[in-house]
């Protein structure tokens, strides 16, 4: 058969969309052509295609026109996942192995000059797109690939670790279907959760501490201010201590992600992503891109923290472009040919001194600052960025007769079990975290008694708040009433959301 269609996918964002390659054998002047919007990675698949057949002992057919197309032609395709397709299609084109086998099942997978057969990035999604197109294909990936897609459940997947495993099974003279021959992948099976840092071991902070546990009650961002060395990167550390598990598709959503960027860890299967990138992050870091784009780390932590340590220090420009997915959860990378969209639900906690030699209002060291430069520090952060941020707490530095007490607060597994009942409540209330509410559903779930409700407005009124301001101390205030138990939000709680919202800076 001088033509052979194989099944495969790309990827586009977080989607994998299908791809058709058809491999052509023409007579004429040799020639192999590959055509379909390929990137230089997929191009080169023609040598890596043609050392692996020559080295398992397939034949070439290096005495025709070869003609490999991928559809649809106005996807851009890229890396080396096509090589394992435009393999098998030489040989069903050149009539080696039977084209009919391969109905009914896609491949994805990069050669090496031997043969082996190396994993892809994107697994994940290959297996949950494959799953939500709803056919019935057998998804065939390399070993570590497979591994990683068989945490989508309902996937009929395959796993092969060289290329002539996966030709074996499609030349078997019997009449049973190729994916019998080839091994299904172990079930994957959750491993324990790793011991995190304990909550206990920060000395003092007692304020920081109650924040620290409103904000992963509820899904708030947090903002610690305080001098070097008071404990703010050790309580953003012991925040995943505290949050309550990843739900079954939120660990799947996560993973898919990591997944993208080749950072997912099947040993962190069901943990929240924590990550924490240093303040030289570029935009493009922070928020993706790139051609094709890939996800940055505000997708990355999707469902998980984005630690920002030293945040004055991040490129301002950086910095802005975190507001729109504070906001939404997704971001919306556009280009001039095309654009991509990635979710990025992340929980931002960042962290920085009140100036630059860190003392300003200290009471155990005395700032050397002038008003200049503490104001030019400060004045990094925008207002429309802080206003994004529903609580701001102050982690003031640690005396040394607390340090050598023993620590004596409450460790993190009594803080998470009053952090599980508060986000069990407001799922079973609401179906969301409280940080998410709007619209109709906050008003409903944020309903004030006469009294607080003027409590709040002479509070608003006072502090000059603008309407974001105003509907975050409720969704805080909603989280601190969760964890006391209630279920209306009285003064008391909205006196506790408030002092959350105070400006700690100088400007």
């Amino acid at each position: 058969m001088a033509l052979a269609v194989i099944h495969s996918r790309a990827l586009d964002a977080l989607a994998a969309p299908a791809v058709t390659v058809e491999v052509h054998l023409a007579n004429g002047l040799p020639s192999f052509t590959l055509v379909g919007l390929a990137d230089t990675e997929v191009k080169e698949s023609r040598e890596r295609v043609r050392a692996a057949l020559a080295t398992c002992g397939f034949e070439f057919p290096m005495n025709r026109r070869i003609t490999v197309n991928l559809a649809p032609a106005d996807l851009p395709k890229e890396s080396g996942r096509f090589d394992l397709p435009i393999a098998l299609g030489l040989l069903a084109a050149s009539g080696q192995i039977d084209a009919a086998r391969l109905d009914g099942y896609e491949f994805a997978g990069e050669l090496s000059l031997a043969g082996d057969l190396r994993p892809v990035r994107g697994a994940l999604a290959l297996g949950l797109a494959l799953r939500r197109a709803g056919t019935h294909r057998t998804l065939v990936l390399p070993r570590e690939s497979a591994r990683e897609a068989a945490w989508v459940d309902g996937l009929s997947l395959r796993e092969a670790a060289h290329l002539t495993e996966v030709v074996a099974a499609l030349r078997a003279d019997d009449a049973s279907p190729p994916d019998v021959a080839l091994r299904a992948p172990p079930r994957p099976v959750p491993l324990g959760a790793d011991s995190l840092p304990d909550l206990r071991d920060v000395k003092g902070q007692a304020a920081a501490k109650r924040a620290i546990e409103v904000a992963a009650a509820g899904g708030h961002s947090l903002l610690m201010v305080g001098p070097p060395g008071s404990g703010k990167s050790m309580l953003a550390q012991r925040l995943a201590s505290v949050m309550p598990p990843l739900a079954p598709d939120e660990a799947l959503e996560s993973a898919a992600v990591l997944s993208l960027a080749g950072a997912f860890d099947a040993q962190r299967w069901g943990r929240r992503a924590f990550r924490a990138p240093h303040h030289s992050a570029s935009g493009p870091a922070l928020v993706g891109g790139g051609a094709p784009p890939r996800p940055g780390e505000i997708s990355l932590a999707h469902h998980g923290v984005l630690f920002l340590d030293e945040l004055p220090e991040f490129p301002r420009h950086a910095l802005e472009s975190l507001r729109e997915p504070l906001e939404s959860g997704r971001i919306v990378i556009a280009r001039a040919a095309r654009s991509a969209e990635f979710p990025a639900r992340f929980q931002l906690v960042a962290a920085m001194n009140p100036c630059p030699c860190g003392h300003w209002g200290s009471p155990l060291r005395a700032c050397r600052c002038t008003p200049d430069a503490i104001a030019r520090y400060q004045g990094r952060l925008s207002g429309p960025l802080l206003d994004r941020v529903d609580l701001q707490v102050e982690v003031p530095a640690v005396p040394p007769e607390q340090l050598a007490a023993l620590p004596d607060g409450e460790a993190s597994a009594v803080v998470a079990a009053r952090v599980q009942r508060a986000r069990a409540a407001a799922l079973q209330r609401q179906g969301m975290s409280n940080a998410r509410l709007e619209g109709d559903a906050l008003d409903a779930h944020t309903a004030l008694d006469p009294a607080a409700s003027r409590f709040l407005q002479s509070a608003a009124a006072r502090l000059g708040w603008s309407a974001r301001s105003y509907h975050r101390v409720l969704r805080v205030a909603r989280s601190v009433a969760d964890l006391s138990g209630a279920a209306r939000i009285d003064t008391a709680h909205l006196a506790e959301a408030i002092q959350y919202r105070r400006v700690l800076l100088a400007q």
